[in-house]
């Protein structure tokens, strides 16, 4: 389940809930018609302004460059190769357009792509599309990285948890760190890791200093925190 209370903020940071702003203009790619014209009315509904469709990460750029949206919504895998190409065009856009806000839909957990995503700049998401049905959960975590947060799925991060128990560099760290750190991957504020899990948001504090002291990992900006997350997650 995506935590919907924001993206950790620093320890002793006043929790704020980031939302964006009424209307913003919205492009889609998929070539996948109904799925698209599916989230297409989500979105209308949900007060965003779909202003352009895509089915191929060419006709993407172009209508990107055209109408110069605020977000836009992009499959990893599209025409002609059914590769990265929705990847690719989301560089591109990046480079081209660092103000819109990107999110990257996949049918499956892909680690390589997600790493590379995050590490591209604020207002950036990674889910699966199975995310789509929970309506409520995906509005909301769309509303925060049109605001500017970071946000990758949370079966994300229990797949790089998997892959690496047969040599876990967590070791370091205590069962409640590892469940406090699971959370702050997938995003989560400390205020909503506290409810989670069941303390105060201090002592959460408490476990976010003493995680990214062991694991010796940046305390600041918090695209980096999540980045660097994942980096140590999927260490090699």
């Amino acid at each position: 389940m995506i935590d919907n209370c924001g993206v950790s903020p620093s320890p002793g940071t006043p929790e704020t809930a980031p939302k964006a702003r009424d209307g913003a203009r919205v492009v889609l790619a998929d070539d996948d018609v109904l799925l698209r014209e599916g989230i297409a009315s989500l979105l209308d509904r949900s007060g965003f302004e779909v202003v352009g469709q895509a089915g191929n990460g060419t006709e993407l750029l172009a209508l990107v460059r055209s109408v110069h949206p605020e977000l836009t919504i992009v499959d990893i895998r599209m025409p002609p190769t059914q590769a990265t190409e929705g990847l690719r065009a989301a560089r591109m856009i990046r480079d081209e357009s660092p103000g819109t806000a990107i999110i990257v839909l996949s049918v499956h957990v892909e680690v390589d792509e997600a790493i590379e995503l995050v590490a591209a700049g604020d207002s950036v998401g990674y889910l699966l599309k199975s995310r789509v049905t929970h309506v409520a959960e995906f509005i909301e975590t769309v509303e925060r990285i049109t605001a500017g947060a970071s946000v990758v799925d949370p079966s994300l991060v229990q797949e790089l948890v998997r892959a690496r128990r047969r040599r876990d560099p967590l070791d370091v760290l205590s069962p409640r760190e590892r469940e406090v750190l699971a959370l702050m991957a997938e995003g989560a504020s400390n205020g909503c890791i506290a409810r989670r899990i069941f303390v105060s948001e201090s002592t959460v504090e408490e476990y976010v200093r003493s995680i990214l002291t062991k694991l010796d990992l940046p305390e600041s900006d918090e695209r980096r925190r999540v980045l660097a997350l994942l980096r140590f997650l999927d260490a090699r």
